[in-house]
């Protein structure tokens, strides 16, 4: 099969084997999106070499359950090894030996096949485009925040971002009426994040200005970059709380006073439940298709990942079929 792989450069693989693995489900990709920690793993970020890509659509192919064969599904990223105590209780995420498609010892969705545990594939209704289901794990990462943190309509909330996360985490903060302000660098961008959730919207250089410092309640860090911490600390007032999204190659230098002085939570978070994506966006009737900035063959994989690094781009769709 064809698959882009990274082996400390990024090709297309024309030799590629399909991803057989005993007691999981083989799932033919109809499209993948590339994300921002693609754009990180080529830099060097988690030490991964392999197939990537683990934002995905696919139709089961082989599958130890049957009723699965021919179904139009999306997969939860983290395979856990289904012995220890957080995959008894139900969640891999944490589980110290999972793999991680396309990102930690598990070939991933920038091929023709791939392969998952039955557990972790979600089918997805007619009413869901394919493009907009490429989006239900970043949406679903999205919506872990509000599982971590409260959100109300009296919590002022700051997003440091315009780009594809932050706008899916701006939809997801819409629906508890918090008081939402996107910071960002493109004009264009911040216009898709008012037209979509925000109440407010600001260009970074805007942030800095006095009466926006120590501000917010929450602020959401989503940048994709290392100086995106140092910016979300200094929005967020005192006893507040910092949610951290990215994941980057880069180290973060930082004055650590601000967290001690001012008494603030740090928060990581990470990987979201794929029904509660589902389920938004079958009952809002979303279309995610505004964030898609290309779509490309998986045959100019290495051209698609070039666009995705250009400034002002967003979503760029890998098309297997």
């Amino acid at each position: 099969m064809n698959a882009l792989r990274f082996d400390g450069g990024l090709k297309l693989d024309r030799d590629a084997k399909i991803p057989r693995r005993e007691g999981e489900a083989l799932v033919k990709v109809i499209s993948a999106g590339i994300c921002n920690t693609d754009l990180e793993i080529i830099k060097g970020y988690a030490g991964f070499r392999g197939i990537l890509g683990h934002e995905f659509v696919g139709r089961v192919v082989e599958s130890p359950d049957s009723q699965l064969v021919g179904r139009r599904v999306v997969g939860e990223i983290n395979v856990g090894c289904g012995a220890c105590k957080q995959c008894l209780e139900g969640d891999s995420r944490h589980c110290a030996s999972r793999s991680v498609l396309g990102i930690k010892d598990r070939d991933g969705a920038f091929a023709e096949f791939l392969s998952l545990p039955v557990r972790n594939l979600f089918e997805v209704p007619d009413s869901i485009s394919d493009e907009t289901a490429v989006f239900i794990e970043p949406l679903a990462a999205a919506l872990n925040i509000p599982d971590q943190v409260s959100l109300n309509s009296e919590t002022k909330v700051a997003i440091v971002g315009d780009g594809k996360l932050a706008q899916l985490i701006a939809l997801v903060a819409q629906q508890t009426d918090c008081e939402l302000t996107v910071v960002g660098k493109h004009k264009e961008k911040l216009k898709l994040a008012l037209d979509h959730g925000a109440k407010r919207v600001l260009l970074d250089s805007h942030a800095l200005e006095p009466e926006l410092q120590s501000r917010f309640d929450v602020v959401i860090e989503a940048s994709g970059s290392s100086s995106g911490l140092s910016r979300a600390l200094k929005l967020t007032r005192p006893m507040g709380t910092v949610v951290l999204k990215s994941t980057h190659n880069d180290l973060t230098t930082l004055d650590t006073s601000q967290i001690v002085v001012n008494e603030l939570t740090v928060a990581g978070s990470r990987c979201g439940r794929f029904q509660p994506a589902l389920d938004l966006l079958i009952r809002k009737g979303l279309d995610l298709s505004y964030l898609v900035s290309l779509r490309l063959p998986l045959e100019e994989g290495v051209l698609a990942f070039t666009r995705m690094s250009e400034p002002g781009t967003m979503k760029v769709i890998l098309s297997m079929i």
